[in-house]
Protein backbone atom coordinates (compact mmCIF):
# COMPACT_ATOMS: atom_id res chain seq x y z
CA UNK A 1 0.00 0.00 0.00
CA UNK A 2 1.31 3.26 -0.84
CA UNK A 3 0.05 6.98 -1.46
CA UNK A 4 1.05 8.68 -4.54
CA UNK A 5 -0.91 11.63 -4.14
CA UNK A 6 -3.57 11.60 -6.13
CA UNK A 7 -4.34 7.86 -5.70
CA UNK A 8 -3.78 5.11 -2.81
CA UNK A 9 -2.41 2.66 -4.44
CA UNK A 10 -2.91 -1.21 -3.40
CA UNK A 11 -2.39 -5.04 -4.25
CA UNK A 12 -5.59 -7.29 -4.96
CA UNK A 13 -7.36 -8.24 -1.70
CA UNK A 14 -4.96 -5.60 0.67
CA UNK A 15 -6.62 -3.13 3.58
CA UNK A 16 -6.07 0.18 3.71
CA UNK A 17 -7.54 2.77 6.46
CA UNK A 18 -10.34 5.11 4.53
CA UNK A 19 -8.65 8.12 6.09
CA UNK A 20 -5.27 6.91 4.01
CA UNK A 21 -8.13 7.11 0.58
CA UNK A 22 -7.05 10.74 -1.07
CA UNK A 23 -10.10 12.85 -1.35
CA UNK A 24 -10.42 15.45 -3.96
CA UNK A 25 -13.39 17.87 -5.41
CA UNK A 26 -15.64 15.78 -7.65
CA UNK A 27 -13.91 17.68 -10.61
CA UNK A 28 -10.65 16.72 -9.68
CA UNK A 29 -11.32 12.97 -9.34
CA UNK A 30 -13.01 13.31 -12.66
CA UNK A 31 -10.00 14.93 -14.15
CA UNK A 32 -7.42 11.65 -12.56
CA UNK A 33 -10.11 8.95 -14.14
CA UNK A 34 -9.90 10.60 -17.35
CA UNK A 35 -6.15 10.58 -17.16
CA UNK A 36 -5.80 7.18 -16.21
CA UNK A 37 -8.38 5.49 -18.44
CA UNK A 38 -6.32 7.89 -21.43
CA UNK A 39 -3.06 6.06 -20.30
CA UNK A 40 -4.32 2.18 -20.81
CA UNK A 41 -5.57 2.08 -17.03
CA UNK A 42 -10.01 0.73 -16.46
CA UNK A 43 -12.45 1.33 -13.90
CA UNK A 44 -13.30 -1.76 -11.78
CA UNK A 45 -15.78 0.38 -9.80
CA UNK A 46 -17.46 2.99 -9.16
CA UNK A 47 -19.40 3.67 -6.32
CA UNK A 48 -20.55 5.94 -3.37
CA UNK A 49 -22.57 6.90 -0.35
CA UNK A 50 -23.91 9.63 1.45
CA UNK A 51 -22.08 11.66 4.07
CA UNK A 52 -23.56 12.63 7.39
CA UNK A 53 -22.93 16.66 6.68
CA UNK A 54 -24.75 16.23 3.29
CA UNK A 55 -24.02 15.49 0.17
CA UNK A 56 -21.90 12.18 -1.21
CA UNK A 57 -18.83 10.65 -1.76
CA UNK A 58 -17.88 8.40 -4.88
CA UNK A 59 -14.96 6.22 -4.27
CA UNK A 60 -13.14 5.00 -8.11
CA UNK A 61 -11.37 2.27 -8.58
CA UNK A 62 -8.97 1.42 -11.46
CA UNK A 63 -6.89 -1.61 -12.58
CA UNK A 64 -3.86 -0.75 -14.01
CA UNK A 65 -3.41 -4.29 -15.16
CA UNK A 66 0.28 -4.41 -16.98
CA UNK A 67 1.84 -3.17 -12.73
CA UNK A 68 -0.73 -5.42 -11.36
CA UNK A 69 -1.93 -2.49 -8.74
CA UNK A 70 -5.20 -0.75 -8.09
CA UNK A 71 -5.79 2.75 -7.96
CA UNK A 72 -8.21 4.20 -5.53
CA UNK A 73 -9.54 7.90 -4.50
CA UNK A 74 -12.72 9.65 -3.65
CA UNK A 75 -14.75 12.63 -4.83
CA UNK A 76 -16.64 14.52 -2.63
CA UNK A 77 -19.84 15.61 -4.09
CA UNK A 78 -21.32 18.45 -2.12
CA UNK A 79 -24.86 18.86 -3.79
CA UNK A 80 -27.53 16.49 -5.67
CA UNK A 81 -25.46 16.51 -9.00
CA UNK A 82 -22.28 15.81 -10.36
CA UNK A 83 -20.59 16.45 -14.20
CA UNK A 84 -20.77 12.60 -15.66
CA UNK A 85 -17.91 11.22 -17.21
CA UNK A 86 -19.97 8.72 -19.40
CA UNK A 87 -19.86 10.70 -22.62
CA UNK A 88 -15.85 10.55 -22.12
CA UNK A 89 -15.36 7.67 -20.47
CA UNK A 90 -18.27 4.93 -21.78
CA UNK A 91 -17.40 2.28 -19.45
CA UNK A 92 -18.87 4.06 -16.47
CA UNK A 93 -22.09 4.74 -18.03
CA UNK A 94 -23.56 2.08 -15.85
CA UNK A 95 -21.51 2.90 -12.87
CA UNK A 96 -23.20 6.33 -12.96
CA UNK A 97 -26.81 5.45 -13.61
CA UNK A 98 -26.32 2.79 -10.44
CA UNK A 99 -25.07 5.86 -8.18
CA UNK A 100 -28.11 8.13 -9.73
CA UNK A 101 -31.01 5.85 -8.60
CA UNK A 102 -29.13 4.98 -5.30
CA UNK A 103 -28.00 7.97 -3.80
CA UNK A 104 -30.74 10.12 -5.92
CA UNK A 105 -27.90 12.53 -7.88
CA UNK A 106 -27.67 13.39 -11.07
CA UNK A 107 -25.15 13.02 -13.12
CA UNK A 108 -25.66 15.69 -15.51
CA UNK A 109 -24.71 15.08 -19.30
CA UNK A 110 -25.02 11.62 -19.17
CA UNK A 111 -26.51 10.50 -22.26
CA UNK A 112 -29.33 7.91 -21.57
CA UNK A 113 -29.76 8.51 -17.59
CA UNK A 114 -32.25 5.46 -17.26
CA UNK A 115 -32.76 2.84 -14.40
CA UNK A 116 -30.64 0.11 -13.92
CA UNK A 117 -32.56 -1.63 -11.13
CA UNK A 118 -35.83 0.46 -10.65
CA UNK A 119 -35.10 0.28 -7.07
CA UNK A 120 -35.74 4.04 -6.42
CA UNK A 121 -39.09 4.96 -5.23
CA UNK A 122 -39.16 8.05 -7.00
CA UNK A 123 -38.39 6.51 -10.05
CA UNK A 124 -40.48 4.51 -12.87
CA UNK A 125 -42.66 1.75 -11.92
CA UNK A 126 -40.73 -1.96 -12.89
CA UNK A 127 -40.36 -1.43 -16.52
CA UNK A 128 -42.21 1.67 -17.73
CA UNK A 129 -39.16 3.79 -19.37
CA UNK A 130 -38.68 5.15 -23.01
CA UNK A 131 -36.30 3.35 -25.00
CA UNK A 132 -34.24 5.07 -28.48
CA UNK A 133 -35.81 4.28 -31.39
CA UNK A 134 -34.40 4.88 -34.62
CA UNK A 135 -36.69 6.58 -37.13
CA UNK A 136 -36.83 6.10 -40.66
CA UNK A 137 -39.22 3.96 -43.70
CA UNK A 138 -39.53 0.34 -42.75
CA UNK A 139 -37.44 0.38 -39.66
CA UNK A 140 -39.50 -1.65 -36.95
CA UNK A 141 -39.12 -2.75 -33.28
CA UNK A 142 -38.97 -6.10 -32.10
CA UNK A 143 -39.43 -6.55 -28.59
CA UNK A 144 -38.63 -9.88 -26.06
CA UNK A 145 -38.78 -10.74 -22.82
CA UNK A 146 -38.92 -9.62 -19.73
CA UNK A 147 -40.99 -12.87 -19.87
CA UNK A 148 -39.21 -16.04 -21.59
CA UNK A 149 -40.36 -19.25 -22.51
CA UNK A 150 -38.06 -21.45 -21.13
CA UNK A 151 -36.32 -21.37 -17.21
CA UNK A 152 -34.79 -18.30 -16.98
CA UNK A 153 -34.77 -15.03 -15.06
CA UNK A 154 -36.00 -11.72 -16.94
CA UNK A 155 -34.58 -9.68 -18.89
CA UNK A 156 -35.81 -7.48 -22.09
CA UNK A 157 -34.25 -6.96 -25.45
CA UNK A 158 -35.52 -3.95 -27.73
CA UNK A 159 -34.44 -4.12 -31.27
CA UNK A 160 -34.14 -1.36 -34.00
CA UNK A 161 -34.08 -3.13 -37.28
CA UNK A 162 -34.70 -2.33 -41.11
CA UNK A 163 -35.67 -5.77 -42.47
CA UNK A 164 -33.46 -8.24 -40.69
CA UNK A 165 -30.66 -6.06 -40.24
CA UNK A 166 -30.49 -4.83 -36.17
CA UNK A 167 -29.34 -1.01 -36.24
CA UNK A 168 -29.56 -1.00 -32.32
CA UNK A 169 -30.58 -3.32 -29.27
CA UNK A 170 -31.71 -1.70 -26.13
CA UNK A 171 -31.33 -3.95 -22.72
CA UNK A 172 -33.03 -3.22 -19.78
CA UNK A 173 -32.93 -5.48 -17.09
CA UNK A 174 -33.43 -5.50 -13.12
CA UNK A 175 -36.86 -6.80 -13.23
CA UNK A 176 -35.90 -8.79 -9.77
CA UNK A 177 -33.90 -6.68 -7.22
CA UNK A 178 -32.90 -8.81 -4.78
CA UNK A 179 -31.12 -6.17 -1.96
CA UNK A 180 -28.51 -8.74 -1.54
CA UNK A 181 -26.01 -5.88 -1.04
CA UNK A 182 -27.74 -4.14 1.41
CA UNK A 183 -28.09 -7.44 2.90
CA UNK A 184 -24.38 -8.40 2.93
CA UNK A 185 -24.18 -4.82 5.55
CA UNK A 186 -27.32 -5.46 7.24
CA UNK A 187 -28.46 -8.80 7.17
CA UNK A 188 -27.24 -11.58 10.07
CA UNK A 189 -23.44 -11.99 9.45
CA UNK A 190 -24.09 -15.67 10.03
CA UNK A 191 -25.77 -14.96 6.45
CA UNK A 192 -23.41 -13.43 4.64
CA UNK A 193 -20.84 -16.23 3.04
CA UNK A 194 -24.70 -17.82 1.71
CA UNK A 195 -25.48 -14.66 0.36
CA UNK A 196 -22.02 -14.60 -1.24
CA UNK A 197 -22.81 -17.64 -2.46
CA UNK A 198 -25.94 -17.16 -4.40
CA UNK A 199 -25.41 -13.34 -5.89
CA UNK A 200 -25.07 -14.96 -9.25
CA UNK A 201 -25.97 -19.44 -8.70
CA UNK A 202 -23.50 -20.48 -11.52
CA UNK A 203 -20.88 -18.58 -10.03
CA UNK A 204 -21.00 -19.70 -6.52
CA UNK A 205 -17.30 -20.61 -5.82
CA UNK A 206 -15.83 -17.26 -8.01
CA UNK A 207 -18.43 -14.85 -5.54
CA UNK A 208 -17.62 -17.06 -2.10
CA UNK A 209 -13.91 -16.74 -3.01
CA UNK A 210 -14.12 -12.83 -3.39
CA UNK A 211 -16.12 -12.11 -0.70
CA UNK A 212 -13.40 -14.51 1.97
CA UNK A 213 -10.48 -12.59 0.49
CA UNK A 214 -11.98 -9.21 1.32
CA UNK A 215 -12.89 -10.65 4.89
CA UNK A 216 -9.79 -11.95 5.05
CA UNK A 217 -7.78 -8.90 3.94
CA UNK A 218 -9.69 -6.85 6.46
CA UNK A 219 -8.91 -9.27 9.10
CA UNK A 220 -4.75 -9.33 8.77
CA UNK A 221 -5.66 -13.21 7.78
CA UNK A 222 -4.41 -15.70 5.79
CA UNK A 223 -5.63 -19.57 4.72
CA UNK A 224 -3.18 -22.14 4.62
CA UNK A 225 -1.07 -23.16 1.57
CA UNK A 226 -3.77 -26.33 1.61
CA UNK A 227 -6.62 -24.28 1.58
CA UNK A 228 -5.57 -21.62 -1.05
CA UNK A 229 -4.95 -24.81 -3.55
CA UNK A 230 -8.48 -26.33 -2.76
CA UNK A 231 -9.74 -22.95 -3.25
CA UNK A 232 -8.16 -22.64 -6.90
CA UNK A 233 -8.94 -26.11 -7.58
CA UNK A 234 -12.60 -25.49 -7.45
CA UNK A 235 -12.32 -21.97 -8.66
CA UNK A 236 -11.11 -23.97 -11.65
CA UNK A 237 -13.67 -26.52 -12.06
CA UNK A 238 -16.35 -24.30 -11.82
CA UNK A 239 -14.77 -22.43 -15.17
CA UNK A 240 -14.56 -25.84 -16.70
CA UNK A 241 -18.07 -26.95 -16.20
CA UNK A 242 -19.56 -23.64 -17.27
CA UNK A 243 -16.84 -23.44 -20.11
CA UNK A 244 -18.21 -26.83 -21.49
CA UNK A 245 -22.14 -25.83 -21.12
CA UNK A 246 -21.77 -22.88 -23.03
CA UNK A 247 -20.11 -24.75 -25.78
CA UNK A 248 -22.63 -27.60 -25.74
CA UNK A 249 -25.34 -24.77 -26.01
CA UNK A 250 -23.50 -22.78 -28.45
CA UNK A 251 -23.78 -25.99 -31.11
CA UNK A 252 -27.34 -26.32 -29.92
CA UNK A 253 -28.15 -22.86 -30.99
CA UNK A 254 -26.75 -23.86 -34.30
CA UNK A 255 -28.60 -27.01 -34.44
CA UNK A 256 -25.76 -29.26 -33.98
CA UNK A 257 -26.55 -32.03 -31.51
CA UNK A 258 -23.32 -34.44 -31.89
CA UNK A 259 -21.46 -31.19 -29.22
CA UNK A 260 -24.88 -30.28 -27.79
CA UNK A 261 -25.87 -33.64 -26.46
CA UNK A 262 -22.15 -34.64 -25.20
CA UNK A 263 -21.12 -31.27 -23.74
CA UNK A 264 -25.06 -31.56 -21.74
CA UNK A 265 -23.43 -34.32 -19.76
CA UNK A 266 -20.10 -33.51 -20.02
CA UNK A 267 -20.79 -30.15 -17.88
CA UNK A 268 -22.33 -32.70 -15.39
CA UNK A 269 -19.28 -35.00 -14.92
CA UNK A 270 -16.95 -31.45 -14.37
CA UNK A 271 -20.02 -30.35 -12.04
CA UNK A 272 -19.55 -34.00 -10.41
CA UNK A 273 -16.15 -33.15 -9.56
CA UNK A 274 -16.69 -30.03 -7.26
CA UNK A 275 -19.51 -32.38 -5.59
CA UNK A 276 -16.70 -34.56 -4.79
CA UNK A 277 -14.99 -31.87 -2.79
CA UNK A 278 -17.89 -30.98 -0.66
CA UNK A 279 -20.94 -32.62 -2.09
CA UNK A 280 -22.65 -29.49 -3.88
CA UNK A 281 -21.92 -29.30 -7.65
CA UNK A 282 -21.74 -25.87 -7.42
CA UNK A 283 -19.32 -25.79 -4.38
CA UNK A 284 -21.94 -24.05 -2.17
CA UNK A 285 -19.90 -25.01 1.41
CA UNK A 286 -16.38 -25.33 0.00
CA UNK A 287 -14.95 -21.46 0.78
CA UNK A 288 -15.44 -19.88 3.91
CA UNK A 289 -13.36 -16.91 5.80
CA UNK A 290 -10.28 -18.07 6.49
CA UNK A 291 -9.89 -21.23 4.54
CA UNK A 292 -12.02 -24.20 3.24
CA UNK A 293 -14.48 -26.57 4.71
CA UNK A 294 -13.99 -29.41 2.96
CA UNK A 295 -10.97 -31.08 2.13
CA UNK A 296 -9.55 -33.60 -0.39
CA UNK A 297 -7.67 -36.68 0.98
CA UNK A 298 -5.05 -38.38 -0.64
CA UNK A 299 -7.46 -41.28 -2.29
CA UNK A 300 -10.09 -39.13 -3.35
CA UNK A 301 -7.28 -36.46 -5.41
CA UNK A 302 -6.28 -39.61 -7.06
CA UNK A 303 -9.77 -40.87 -8.39
CA UNK A 304 -10.74 -36.75 -9.04
CA UNK A 305 -7.49 -36.87 -10.99
CA UNK A 306 -8.47 -40.02 -12.96
CA UNK A 307 -11.87 -38.24 -13.52
CA UNK A 308 -10.05 -35.09 -14.80
CA UNK A 309 -8.34 -36.81 -17.87
CA UNK A 310 -11.05 -38.61 -18.64
CA UNK A 311 -13.17 -35.70 -18.59
CA UNK A 312 -11.18 -33.72 -21.02
CA UNK A 313 -10.65 -36.41 -23.17
CA UNK A 314 -14.24 -36.70 -23.85
CA UNK A 315 -14.55 -32.84 -24.12
CA UNK A 316 -12.08 -33.00 -26.72
CA UNK A 317 -13.84 -35.72 -28.73
CA UNK A 318 -16.69 -33.67 -28.47
CA UNK A 319 -15.51 -30.11 -28.98
CA UNK A 320 -13.12 -31.11 -32.14
CA UNK A 321 -16.31 -32.15 -34.02
CA UNK A 322 -17.15 -28.09 -33.83
CA UNK A 323 -14.00 -27.09 -35.18
CA UNK A 324 -14.05 -29.60 -38.11
CA UNK A 325 -17.81 -29.24 -39.45
CA UNK A 326 -18.10 -26.21 -42.31
CA UNK A 327 -21.38 -25.98 -41.61
CA UNK A 328 -20.88 -25.26 -37.82
CA UNK A 329 -17.48 -22.52 -38.65
CA UNK A 330 -19.92 -21.02 -41.03
CA UNK A 331 -22.32 -19.82 -38.07
CA UNK A 332 -19.65 -19.21 -35.93
CA UNK A 333 -16.90 -16.80 -37.74
CA UNK A 334 -17.92 -13.51 -38.16
CA UNK A 335 -20.83 -13.50 -36.40
CA UNK A 336 -21.32 -11.13 -33.96
CA UNK A 337 -17.80 -9.13 -33.97
CA UNK A 338 -16.96 -6.67 -31.67
CA UNK A 339 -13.49 -4.59 -32.01
CA UNK A 340 -10.78 -4.81 -29.47
CA UNK A 341 -11.15 -1.09 -29.77
CA UNK A 342 -14.72 -1.39 -29.09
CA UNK A 343 -13.96 -3.95 -25.79
CA UNK A 344 -11.39 -1.38 -24.77
CA UNK A 345 -13.83 1.38 -24.44
CA UNK A 346 -16.45 0.09 -23.21
CA UNK A 347 -14.37 -1.93 -20.45
CA UNK A 348 -14.88 -5.10 -20.99
CA UNK A 349 -13.80 -8.44 -18.58
CA UNK A 350 -13.39 -11.93 -18.96
CA UNK A 351 -13.20 -14.43 -21.75
CA UNK A 352 -15.19 -11.62 -23.95
CA UNK A 353 -12.89 -8.81 -24.28
CA UNK A 354 -9.68 -11.95 -24.51
CA UNK A 355 -11.70 -12.98 -27.51
CA UNK A 356 -11.06 -9.41 -28.80
CA UNK A 357 -7.53 -10.22 -27.60
CA UNK A 358 -7.17 -8.14 -24.77
CA UNK A 359 -5.01 -9.96 -22.08
CA UNK A 360 -7.23 -9.25 -19.26
CA UNK A 361 -6.91 -11.81 -16.79
CA UNK A 362 -7.00 -11.42 -12.76
CA UNK A 363 -5.10 -14.60 -11.92
CA UNK A 364 -2.12 -13.46 -14.35
CA UNK A 365 -2.70 -9.57 -13.33
CA UNK A 366 -3.41 -9.65 -9.62
CA UNK A 367 -2.73 -12.64 -8.46
CA UNK A 368 -3.98 -14.51 -4.84
CA UNK A 369 -3.99 -17.47 -3.86
CA UNK A 370 -2.60 -20.48 -5.31
CA UNK A 371 -2.23 -17.89 -8.43
CA UNK A 372 0.85 -16.37 -7.12
CA UNK A 373 2.71 -19.70 -7.19
CA UNK A 374 1.25 -21.41 -9.75
CA UNK A 375 0.50 -19.45 -12.67
CA UNK A 376 -2.24 -20.87 -15.69
CA UNK A 377 -0.84 -19.13 -18.86
CA UNK A 378 -3.45 -16.49 -19.90
CA UNK A 379 -5.18 -17.38 -23.55
CA UNK A 380 -6.40 -14.77 -25.82
CA UNK A 381 -7.89 -14.87 -29.67
CA UNK A 382 -8.08 -12.18 -31.89
CA UNK A 383 -11.20 -12.35 -33.63
CA UNK A 384 -13.45 -10.84 -31.77
CA UNK A 385 -16.48 -12.94 -32.91
CA UNK A 386 -18.68 -15.88 -32.05
CA UNK A 387 -15.93 -18.44 -33.07
CA UNK A 388 -13.89 -16.61 -31.40
CA UNK A 389 -15.43 -16.57 -27.68
CA UNK A 390 -16.44 -20.50 -28.30
CA UNK A 391 -12.20 -20.96 -29.12
CA UNK A 392 -11.53 -19.30 -25.98
CA UNK A 393 -13.24 -21.30 -24.02
CA UNK A 394 -11.73 -24.36 -25.36
CA UNK A 395 -8.12 -22.39 -24.24
CA UNK A 396 -9.24 -22.44 -21.02
CA UNK A 397 -10.89 -25.60 -20.60
CA UNK A 398 -7.33 -27.53 -21.24
CA UNK A 399 -5.42 -24.77 -19.43
CA UNK A 400 -7.89 -25.03 -16.34
CA UNK A 401 -7.84 -28.79 -16.20
CA UNK A 402 -4.42 -29.54 -16.70
CA UNK A 403 -3.95 -26.47 -13.27
CA UNK A 404 -6.33 -29.09 -11.38
CA UNK A 405 -4.89 -32.32 -12.40
CA UNK A 406 -1.49 -30.72 -11.57
CA UNK A 407 -2.60 -28.97 -8.08
CA UNK A 408 -4.49 -32.60 -6.53
CA UNK A 409 -1.08 -34.11 -7.00
CA UNK A 410 0.68 -31.81 -4.74
CA UNK A 411 -1.61 -31.27 -2.21
CA UNK A 412 0.68 -29.88 1.26
CA UNK A 413 -0.49 -30.89 4.98
CA UNK A 414 -2.13 -27.88 6.85
CA UNK A 415 -5.20 -26.87 8.36
CA UNK A 416 -7.94 -26.47 6.17
CA UNK A 417 -9.67 -23.47 8.18
CA UNK A 418 -7.76 -20.89 10.83
CA UNK A 419 -9.87 -18.55 12.58
CA UNK A 420 -10.95 -15.07 11.48
CA UNK A 421 -9.75 -11.79 14.11
CA UNK A 422 -12.16 -8.85 13.84
CA UNK A 423 -12.19 -7.11 10.97
CA UNK A 424 -9.70 -3.82 10.96
CA UNK A 425 -12.15 -0.88 11.96
CA UNK A 426 -12.40 2.23 9.05
CA UNK A 427 -10.94 0.31 6.51
CA UNK A 428 -11.27 -0.59 2.93
CA UNK A 429 -10.41 -3.76 0.68
CA UNK A 430 -10.81 -4.70 -2.89
CA UNK A 431 -11.12 -8.24 -3.47
CA UNK A 432 -10.50 -9.48 -7.35
CA UNK A 433 -10.90 -12.61 -8.43
CA UNK A 434 -11.25 -14.46 -12.39
CA UNK A 435 -14.67 -16.36 -12.13
CA UNK A 436 -15.68 -18.42 -15.26
CA UNK A 437 -17.18 -14.87 -16.73
CA UNK A 438 -14.43 -12.67 -16.03
CA UNK A 439 -13.46 -10.28 -13.31
CA UNK A 440 -15.39 -10.44 -9.27
CA UNK A 441 -14.66 -7.14 -7.33
CA UNK A 442 -16.20 -7.41 -4.09
CA UNK A 443 -15.29 -3.64 -2.43
CA UNK A 444 -15.87 -3.39 1.65
CA UNK A 445 -15.62 -0.87 4.12
CA UNK A 446 -16.17 -0.91 7.24
CA UNK A 447 -16.89 1.76 10.40
CA UNK A 448 -14.93 2.75 13.48
CA UNK A 449 -16.08 0.08 15.28
CA UNK A 450 -14.80 -2.88 12.72
CA UNK A 451 -18.22 -3.82 11.32
CA UNK A 452 -19.20 -3.69 7.81
CA UNK A 453 -20.62 -0.37 6.24
CA UNK A 454 -20.49 -0.93 2.49
CA UNK A 455 -20.47 -3.58 0.41
CA UNK A 456 -20.17 -3.08 -3.55
CA UNK A 457 -20.45 -6.23 -5.59
CA UNK A 458 -19.46 -6.10 -9.33
CA UNK A 459 -19.96 -8.75 -11.25
CA UNK A 460 -18.65 -9.50 -15.13
CA UNK A 461 -21.77 -8.78 -16.70
CA UNK A 462 -22.16 -5.59 -15.62
CA UNK A 463 -18.88 -4.75 -17.77
CA UNK A 464 -19.99 -6.69 -20.91
CA UNK A 465 -23.61 -6.41 -21.25
CA UNK A 466 -23.11 -3.35 -23.16
CA UNK A 467 -20.74 -5.17 -25.53
CA UNK A 468 -23.50 -7.95 -26.32
CA UNK A 469 -25.63 -4.81 -27.79
CA UNK A 470 -22.76 -3.31 -29.64
CA UNK A 471 -22.09 -7.03 -30.81
CA UNK A 472 -25.90 -7.07 -32.60
CA UNK A 473 -24.79 -3.89 -34.99
CA UNK A 474 -25.67 -4.90 -38.29
CA UNK A 475 -26.11 -8.24 -37.74
CA UNK A 476 -29.34 -10.35 -38.55
CA UNK A 477 -32.00 -10.50 -35.89
CA UNK A 478 -31.98 -14.58 -36.11
CA UNK A 479 -28.19 -14.12 -35.04
CA UNK A 480 -29.22 -13.07 -31.53
CA UNK A 481 -29.58 -16.18 -29.73
CA UNK A 482 -26.34 -17.20 -31.15
CA UNK A 483 -24.41 -14.15 -29.95
CA UNK A 484 -26.35 -14.07 -26.85
CA UNK A 485 -25.00 -17.09 -25.64
CA UNK A 486 -21.43 -16.50 -26.72
CA UNK A 487 -21.70 -13.83 -24.05
CA UNK A 488 -23.98 -16.03 -21.35
CA UNK A 489 -24.02 -12.92 -18.92
CA UNK A 490 -25.72 -13.56 -15.60
CA UNK A 491 -28.84 -11.32 -15.16
CA UNK A 492 -29.09 -12.20 -11.04
CA UNK A 493 -25.67 -11.18 -10.76
CA UNK A 494 -26.50 -8.34 -12.39
CA UNK A 495 -29.86 -7.56 -10.58
CA UNK A 496 -28.36 -7.56 -7.08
Amino acid sequence: MTTAGDWLVLRNAARAPLVQVPRHDFAGLSDRVLAAVARGERVCALLGWTRPAGGAEIMAVLAADQAGLLRVAIGVVPGRSFRSLSPECPQVHLFEREIAETLDLEPVGHPWPKPVRFTNELGPAIGVLDYYRVEGDEVHEVAVGPVHAGVIEPGHFRFQCHGEQVLHLEISLGYQHRGVERALVEGDPRRRIHYAETLAGDTSVGHALAYAQALEGLAGAAPSPRAEIIRGIALELERLANHTGDLGALAGDVGFLPTASFCGRLRGDWLNLSAAICGSRFGRGLVRPGGVGFDIEEQRAARMGERVGTALRDTADAVDLLWTTPSVMSRLEETGPLARSDAEELGLVGPVARACGLQRDVRSDFPSGIYRFAQIARAHVDSGDVFGRAYLRWIEIQRSAAFVSEELDKLPEGPLRRPLPSLAPGSVCISLVEGWRGEICHVVRTDETGAIAGYKVVDPSFHNWMGLAVALRGQAISDFPLCNKSFNLSYCGFDL
